[in-house]
C-alpha cells in the first residue's frame, strides 16, 4: 500500500500483526465455503456418471471440508499472542495444521490406489456415462481449485503461514486430480474404458508426491530447520554494522510464518553502555532490512581488541571499580610496563582504608598486564558534596582577569583573548572559570601546558586561588574572534 498523495514516493506500509491474522482467516474461511460448493457438485456428477475418478475426488472433497475447517481452526489459534505458557506464540500451530494436512493426502492416495487396483485386479470394468453436465462439473472444479491455488499461494507466500501454504498444496492436488478426471473421462468418451482408473491411479501418483514435499517442509519447521540462506544473509548483515568486532553464534528456526532466532556479538569492552545500547539497536534495524518479520534477540560480550591501548585498558579497570582517577600516564622501562596515576577519594575517608583501595586498583592492573607491572597510586581527597559559594565581588573578578591576561602577554605563549571570567568565592578559596582563545591548529598537549603555565603564575601571585578551570576556544583566522 503507497501513499497517493503528491510528493516524493514514500515506502511501502507493512500490514500489522492484526491486519495479517484478519487476511489469513479470511482466506481460510473462502476456502471453507468454496470446498463444500465444490465437493456437492462433484458427489451430483459421481452419482451421474458412475466414474472411479470422479468419486474418488468427490471423497477427497469431503475429506477437504475437514482440512479447511481444520485449517481455519489452525489459523486462528496461531494468531493469538504469547502466554505464560507459550514464549514465542502459536505460530507451530500452522505447522501441526500442516502435517495434518499431509497425513490426509497420503491417507487419500493410499485409499485411490486401494481401490483402483482392486479394479484391476478382479477386472471389473464399471460403466461411466460421460454427459454435458459431468464434464461442466469437471470444468467448474479445475477452475474454482485454480482460483483457490493461485489466491492461497499468494496469501501464504505474504502472511509466512505454513497452514495457508499447506491448503494450497493441497489445492493443487486437487486441480491436477480434477484434469485428470477429466482426461479419464475424455478416454472413455472414445472407447477406452480403462482410461477411468488409469486416471484414478494418477491421481493418487500424484497426490502421494505433494503429500511427501508439504510433510518434507512442515517437518522441517517442526524440527527447527533454519530456513535456506537466511543465517547466511543475516551474518553478513551483521558483521557490516559498525561496532560489532565479530560474530559468536547465530541460531534462527522459522514459526509461524516467522523468524524467531538470537545472536551473539562481540564488543570492545572499552565502550559505554550507551553505545553498546546503540550498536544493539542499528544491529536490530539492519536486520529487519534483511528479514521483515524477524525476531532475533542480540547478546553482547565485551572483548579486548587489537587496537585497545594500554590507557584505555587501565581506565576500563578504574570504571568496572569505580575508583575515579586521572593524569594516568603509561610507559616502558625496558621489558616493564610503569602505571602512574592520580586516585580521587573521598576526603573524609580514612587513609587505611583509602589505602586499601589504592591497592585492590593496583593488584587489578598488575593482573591485566602481568606482576612484574610497576603501579603508583596518588591518592587525592575528593569533595563528594555540594558545597555552597557565591560570585565573588566585581573589583576580584576584574583583578584576576587581568592577571590572567597579563600572564598570557608576559609569556608570549599562543593563549590568548581571555574573556568570560567568573570568580567564585567557596570555602576552599576562589574558584576561577574563563575561556581563552587559540590556534585551531596547534596540539592539545602544547595549548594544556601553555595555560597551565599561566594558572601557575596567577595561583602563585594569588594564593588566595584554589582552582581554575580554562576552556580554550579555536580562533577564527583571519577574521574577528
Amino acid at each position: 500500500m503507497t501513499s497517493t498523495q503528491d510528493g516524493p514516493e514514500q515506502a511501502p506500509v507493512r500490514a500489522t500483526s492484526a491486519q495479517i491474522a484478519q487476511i489469513k482467516q479470511r482466506a481460510a474461511i473462502l476456502s471453507v465455503m468454496a470446498t463444500l460448493l465444490l465437493t456437492g457438485a462433484k458427489i451430483v456428477g459421481a452419482i451421474l456418471s458412475g466414474s472411479l475418478a470422479l468419486l474418488t475426488d468427490a471423497l477427497q472433497g469431503l475429506v477437504d471440508i475437514g482440512s479447511t475447517l481444520f485449517t481455519w481452526f489452525a489459523v486462528r489459534a496461531s494468531d493469538k499472542p504469547a502466554d505464560d505458557e507459550h514464549h514465542y506464540g502459536h505460530g507451530k500451530v500452522e505447522a501441526v495444521a500442516a502435517l495434518v494436512e499431509t497425513a490426509i493426502l497420503f491417507a487419500l492416495a493410499g485409499a485411490i490406489l486401494w481401490e483402483a487396483g482392486n479394479r484391476l485386479w478382479t477386472g471389473l470394468i464399471e460403466h461411466v456415462e460421460v454427459t454435458p453436465l459431468v464434464i461442466g462439473v469437471m470444468l467448474l472444479s479445475m477452475t474454482v481449485d485454480a482460483i483457490r491455488w493461485r489466491s492461497l499461494t499468494k496469501v501464504a507466500k505474504e502472511t509466512g503461514s505454513e497452514a495457508l501454504a499447506a491448503e494450497a498444496t493441497h489445492f493443487s492436488t486437487d486441480f491436477v486430480g480434477s484434469a485428470l478426471v477429466l482426461a479419464g473421462l475424455i478416454g472413455v468418451w472414445y472407447g477406452v474404458p480403462r482410461a477411468d482408473t488409469i486416471a484414478a491411479f494418477a491421481i493418487a501418483a500424484f497426490t502421494a508426491l505433494s503429500a511427501f514435499r508439504l510433510g518434507r517442509r512442515t517437518l522441517d519447521t517442526l524440527l527447527d530447520t533454519a530456513p535456506e540462506g537466511v543465517s547466511e544473509r543475516l551474518r553478513e548483515v551483521a558483521r557490516a554494522v559498525p561496532g560489532v568486532v565479530s560474530i559468536n553464534w547465530l541460531k534462527v528456526r522459522p514459526t509461524g510464518g516467522r523468524v524467531h532466532g538470537e545472536i551473539g556479538i562481540n564488543v570492545s569492552r572499552t565502550l559505554p553502555l550507551d553505545r553498546v545500547v546503540a550498536i544493539k539497536d542499528a544491529l536490530s534495524a539492519a536486520l529487519r532490512k534483511v528479514e521483515h518479520d524477524a525476531e532475533i534477540t542480540i547478546t553482547t560480550d565485551p572483548v579486548q581488541v587489537d587496537d585497545e591501548t594500554a590507557l584505555e585498558r587501565v581506565l576500563l579497570i578504574s570504571l568496572k571499580l569505580k575508583i575515579p582517577v586521572h593524569h594516568v600516564t603509561v610507559y616502558t622501562i625496558g621489558e616493564r610496563l610503569s602505571v602512574s596515576l592520580d586516585m580521587e577519594v573521598d576526603a573524609r575517608l580514612p587513609l587505611g582504608e583509602a589505602h586499601e583501595i589504592a591497592t585492590r586498583l593496583e593488584t587489578a592492573i598488575r593482573a591485566e598486564f602481568g606482576g612484574e607491572t610497576e603501579v603508583e597510586t596518588h591518592i587525592e581527597p575528593m569533595d563528594t558534596g555540594a558545597p555552597a559559594g557565591h560570585n565573588a565581588a566585581w573589583e576580584t573578578v576584574e583583578d584576576i582577569g587581568k592577571a590572567l591576561a597579563g600572564e598570557a602577554t608576559k609569556l608570549s605563549g599562543p593563549i590568548h583573548d581571555i574573556h568570560s571570567v567568573r570568580v567564585r568565592q567557596t570555602a576552599n578559596g576562589l574558584v576561577v572559570n574563563y575561556h581563552c582563545r587559540v590556534d585551531p591548529a596547534l596540539d592539545v598537549a602544547a595549548v594544556h601546558a601553555a595555560v597551565d603555565a599561566i594558572e601557575r603564575a596567577v595561583r602563585i601571585a594569588r594564593p588566595q586561588v584554589c582552582r581554575l578551570v580554562s576552556h580554550a576556544e579555536p580562533a577564527v583566522l583571519g577574521g574577528t574572534n
